[in-house]
């Protein structure tokens, strides 16, 4: 073999070599295990939502329903304190469903005063008057039975007259009726007879129901605070009808929720009592807040948002939040704005 020969296969040799080199290397690359690498962590939800109070905003109305009567006066002003059952608004009607209960009372009072007389009977002074007369009539029975007998006695000895005898016996029977009839009309003075009674009592019975019908109707000429709040708004004025807005908006901004909109297929990353954050358009500080309570049903959205190619019906749930006391205080006067809501997992 040539030397030139001999170099040419060394070099074939070589090169062979370290391909099967390269090929080793890269065959126990392959076989090397991946890099385990961690699930990934649990997802928030994201949402809109508003402001609410926690006790819902009142939308209080003329109590008489399809009633058209006028406002007559309005007792509270936008913003004020109430209490429970304080008085806010008077209709025009009020006076005269007063004298109407007015009227009723006294017809209570006059069925009452009859049956007070019906279960006395008799007074005292009539009472006493009928039992010294049911005494006369006693002696005088007594005294004509006496003429009769003698008077019997008479016609058989032949001495007496027939005719008189049957004067005095009609007398002494005459004289027993009216003493029966006496004692009769005390025992109705010492005792009612129960059908009047029962008269009486359902006349009292009737006039009663008629104070309570009055006095409730009374009551629809006036609206009171069904709970201790704050005046919102007022939208009636005296003279004013009230219309579809109602009269007035009460609530009590004691406690602030954040009503969000949470898409259904969120849901089931949502638990009670999970922190929050809220974010208000304009202001730097975020809120806290806590999840208290998980709608009961899915609706259409009611959330207007600003992406023109988000779903216009898609399916949500309503999800309250409890505002912490520093939201509270900012927010207080912030009914129904919009926020954006942030619930960690």
């Amino acid at each position: 073999m040539s030397r030139t020969r001999w170099w040419l296969a060394l070099g074939a040799l070589a090169a062979l070599v370290a391909g099967g080199a390269v090929f080793v290397r890269r065959g126990a690359a392959d076989r090397t295990p991946p890099v385990a690498t961690s699930p990934p962590g649990p997802v928030g939800v994201g949402a809109l939502g508003r402001i609410e109070p926690a006790s819902r905003i009142r939308k209080l109305n003329q109590p008489g329903g399809l009633s058209v009567t006028r406002v007559d006066q309005v007792l509270v002003t936008d913003g004020e304190p109430v209490v429970v059952g304080q008085l806010l608004a008077v209709f025009a009607d009020a006076a005269q469903k007063d004298a109407a209960v007015a009227q009723a009372e006294s017809a209570v009072a006059q069925a009452r005063t009859a049956l007070a007389r019906i279960r006395a009977a008799g007074r005292v002074e009539e009472i006493a008057a009928q039992r010294a007369r049911i005494d006369a009539l006693k002696a005088n029975e007594v005294s004509a039975m006496r003429e009769a007998v003698r008077a019997e006695s008479l016609l058989s000895s032949g001495a007496g007259n027939i005719a008189n005898a049957e004067k005095l016996r009609f007398l002494a029977s005459a004289t027993t009726a009216a003493r029966i009839e006496a004692e009769a009309g005390l025992k109705r003075l010492l005792t009612p007879r129960p059908e009047d009674l029962a008269v009486a009592e359902a006349d009292l019975a009737a006039a009663e129901s008629q104070v309570r019908k009055a006095r409730a109707d009374a009551a629809l000429a006036r609206v009171t605070a069904p709970i201790a709040g704050t005046i919102l708004k007022i939208y009636a004025r005296p003279g004013d009808q009230v219309g579809a807005d109602g009269l007035l908006d009460l609530a009590d901004l004691s406690r602030l929720d954040v009503v969000a909109d949470v898409y259904e297929t969120d849901l089931a990353r949502l638990r009670v009592g999970a922190p929050a954050e809220v974010l208000v358009p304009g202001e730097a500080q975020r809120f806290a807040a806590t999840v208290r309570e998980i709608g009961w049903q899915v609706r259409r959205t009611t959330q207007a948002g600003t992406d023109p190619v988000a779903a216009v019906d898609a399916r949500t749930v309503e999800v309250r939040l409890s505002l912490d006391e520093a939201g509270r205080a900012a927010l207080e006067r912030r009914s129904n704005m919009q926020v954006q809501v942030a619930i960690r997992p």
